[in-house]
């Protein structure tokens, strides 16, 4: 029998597979499909002080082996997450979620995840410093280590559960942001948000997002999230949950061997409702074939 079973930040899950924030809504919309619980865990939507209506449509646009999105952090605003969102998802599932928290100043971000910190279902806090889609938001804060770092200590001020940041792919020096947001207090990281891009409509002669650039994400920009991974792994000592492009179990060992304890799946929610379903029953069946016992064992083995 093999071991699925990985330890982030002191809490076990079951299996190392997260649904991306902004992926899987409240999750108790796929709890309609399938059992969640059979999840790690999941990251739930991106949440901000204040209700969002998100980005002018249209916000998606298809790329081949990916999409680009221009959402915007649509969301109900924290209080609604607190006294709707969190007491519906109760029902379905039973186990810690993660919180992902976004803000568009260091008050928000503080006021945000002291709010959700006493929520007895949040297991951890996944800060996103990185959105690309979101004017003057997440991507000034994740763009330089001084600004990650400021987050980092002004979140972990305020809470006590296990802080992890998310970060941005569109920078020069992701290790150097990944090192200063650990020496500011961070548990883990979370890598990577999605990519800057556009695609242009021939028809129109004009970008297809009303944004004009979104965030890529999908199968293509794996092999630059494993890059990353990998590259951080190096850099600290704290756990990495490690996302872009995954779809397949092996995706999953892949990106585990590069450094990564546990492992989001983003994109590949919204073309096939059941990815992460096929995922974890496919898992057992891979580690077999590439004569692995433990998951546990095999973080960082490429290095």
């Amino acid at each position: 029998m093999v071991d699925t079973k990985v330890t982030l930040s002191g809490i076990v899950l079951d299996n190392p597979i997260i649904p991306a924030s902004g992926t899987f809504g409240f999750g108790y919309e796929f709890n309609e499909i399938y059992d969640i619980n059979m999840l790690g865990t999941f990251s739930f939507k991106g949440t901000t002080k204040e209700a969002r209506f998100g980005n002018p449509t249209p916000r998606i646009a298809e790329c081949p082996s990916g999409m680009i999105n221009a959402v915007g952090l649509q969301n109900p605003g924290i209080e609604k997450v607190i006294s709707e969102e969190l007491p519906e998802l109760k029902k379905c599932f039973h186990k810690p979620v993660m919180a992902n928290i976004s803000g568009f100043s260091i008050d928000e971000y503080v006021y945000c995840c002291e709010k959700i910190d006493k929520e007895e279902q949040v297991g951890w806090i996944e800060v996103n410093v990185s959105c690309p889609n979101v004017h003057g938001g997440g991507m000034s804060f994740g763009v330089c280590p001084e600004s990650a770092a400021e987050v980092t200590k002004a979140v972990k001020a305020v809470t006590t559960k296990p802080i992890y940041i998310k970060l941005s792919p569109n920078v020069t020096d992701i290790v150097s942001i990944a090192k200063a947001c650990e020496e500011a207090g961070a548990d883990g990281i979370s890598m990577i948000n999605t990519m800057l891009g556009m695609r242009i409509n021939l028809n129109t002669k004009k970008p297809v997002i009303a944004n004009k650039m979104g965030g890529y994400s999908g199968s293509a920009i794996m092999p630059v999230a494993l890059r990353m991974v990998y590259q951080v792994y190096e850099a600290v000592k704290i756990p990495i949950i490690g996302m872009g492009g995954i779809s397949s179990a092996e995706d999953v060992i892949e990106m585990m061997l590069a450094g990564a304890t546990a492992v989001q799946v983003g994109a590949a929610n919204l073309v096939e409702p059941y990815a992460c379903k096929n995922i974890i029953e496919d898992l057992p069946r891979v580690m077999e074939k590439y004569k692995i016992n433990s998951l546990s064992e095999i973080i960082g083995g490429a290095h």
